[in-house]
């Protein structure tokens, strides 16, 4: 019984000493030639004067989980419209249900103010 789970077990011993041979191979033979230009800030062109672990505004956050609401109706959107054909008129009319309630919530964000940026 348990000689089927051997070839899954030769898998993943495989794979296992594959990443690890990667992993620390890499290390072992790529040149490591730190210098103080490799190690200066090079984002945004000067160094950090702050901590990275600072507070950000709960409207920074308010405005990310909107943007992805808003993205995922157009995946939804995608299919939706390629499957048009096969799915008619009630499909039609469940697309439509689905982009009322999401522009109701637009609106209602919007008159609240949490599209506002000071």
């Amino acid at each position: 019984m348990l000689e089927g789970y051997l070839p899954i077990l030769i898998f993943f011993g495989v794979a296992t000493l594959f990443s690890l041979g990667l992993l620390f191979g890499g290390k072992l033979l790529a040149p490591s030639r730190p210098d103080a230009e490799k190690n200066s800030a090079y984002e945004c062109g000067f160094a950090a004067f702050e901590d990275a672990r600072m507070k950000f505004d709960v409207r920074y956050y308010l405005v990310a989980i909107l943007f992805i609401i808003f993205d995922l109706e157009i995946a939804f959107l995608f299919p939706w419209a390629i499957a048009l054909d096969q799915i008619g008129t009630f499909g039609l009319i469940a697309m439509a249900i689905f982009l009322g309630i999401l522009v109701v919530g637009f609106v209602y964000e919007w008159k609240k103010g949490a599209l506002e940026w000071e």
